[in-house]
């Protein structure tokens, strides 16, 4: 039976459109290359939020600000249909000096975002001094996520192939006539590119403008037997995020160095270099686990959705480099809006494909 849509990526963008297709009564085929769910969107930390929201454009905020306020709803009623926890939690986000609190109170004010003023050495044992804390930003753990949506999607009726590696679209007339992978042809009505990191590579002379690129992300795993502390924490670029069971996630590196996943012993020691000066008594803490993704690297971070310019039933929801999980469902929601030719809740200009 020939899908509706046939969906190439199995990242949480891919899973999140078609999930959002499979609920306004499309058939969906998606196509993955290795196992789904186990690139950037495993790979990520999974903070709901971009780590200072008032370093970026407003294209990048309103579409994470979207994301961020579904989150709590869609995350609940993805465990009542699955029965897997995604461990959707506000733990909030402490930020470590130096801040640009003048910048950020502003932001905040202007957003509706919650903020205020803390003394650190009431959050976290061993730090001391002014801090600034975001009490209502959540976490989620991306691999339970993932797992959520892959379930959800099949619940829904939708077709998930996994090892099949997408190698060309065959183009004719101004359309699609089918997608070529490792494990033989394809043909939808309509078809939807969200291979991340891939997409550019993927779709060759098609991309026309799309400026998606693999950066490397490294990340270490610590394990405590108890929490050390509760909220997210950011100083500059370096984050550490609590889980409830111990583990503590810090990172990340930013790396142009093209689809090469290995980890590296630089990054181990840099990162490490850094949690050291932060927390002088983690000089015994070994990282149980170091691991890297590719995050689909953009202008500015903003992610390409909407319609190819010149191939009718051609679709992009990718790109959304840093904030993919954060952005899911809200792109989810422009791109179906665009399929179906629904307004927009706000001014989408800035995603289309050029």
């Amino acid at each position: 039976m020939q899908s509706d849509f046939l969906i190439v990526g199995g990242g949480v963008v891919g899973l999140t459109s078609a999930r959002a297709l499979l609920q306004s009564g499309y058939r969906v085929t998606l196509v993955e290359r290795g196992t789904v769910g186990r690139e950037a969107s495993w790979a990520g930390g999974g903070i709901l939020s971009p780590l200072c929201p008032w370093d970026y454009r407003e294209a990048v905020t309103r579409l994470a600000l979207r994301g961020m306020n579904q989150f709590a709803e869609t995350a609940a009623e993805l465990q009542d249909f699955t029965g897997i926890d995604p461990e959707y939690r506000r733990s909030g986000l402490l930020l470590l000096p130096p801040c640009r609190a003048e910048l950020a109170r502003q932001w905040c004010a202007q957003n509706q975002v919650a903020l205020k003023s803390v003394a650190l050495e009431e959050y976290v044992l061993g730090l001391n001094g002014p801090g600034m804390l975001l009490p209502e930003i959540a976490q989620i753990r991306n691999p339970r996520l993932l797992h959520a949506l892959r379930k959800c999607v099949e619940m829904l009726g939708g077709i998930i192939l996994e090892q099949h590696e997408a190698q060309e679209f065959e183009i004719s007339g101004g359309r699609v006539i089918a997608l070529h992978t490792s494990r033989g042809k394809f043909g939808s009505d309509a078809y939807i590119v969200a291979a991340g990191a891939w997409s550019k590579t993927l779709l060759g002379e098609h991309a026309l403008h799309m400026d998606i690129r693999p950066i490397r992300g490294q990340i270490l795993l610590f394990k405590f037997d108890v929490p050390p502390f509760q909220q997210i924490l950011l100083k500059e670029n370096l984050y550490f995020i609590p889980r409830r069971d111990g583990h503590v996630l810090v990172g990340s590196t930013l790396e142009d160095v093209g689809f090469d996943n290995s980890t590296t012993v630089e990054a181990r020691d840099s990162l490490l270099c850094r949690v050291r000066e932060i927390f002088p008594d983690w000089r015994e803490q070994k990282p149980v686990r170091q691991w890297a993704g590719f995050r689909p690297g953009s202008p500015d971070n903003i992610p390409t959705i909407g319609r190819h310019p010149r191939i009718t039933n051609l679709f992009a929801n990718s790109g959304h480099y840093r904030y993919g999980v954060t952005m899911s469902f809200a792109s989810a929601g422009l791109l179906l809006n665009e399929i179906e030719g629904k307004a927009q809740p706000f001014g989408a200009e800035e995603y289309r494909w050029h």
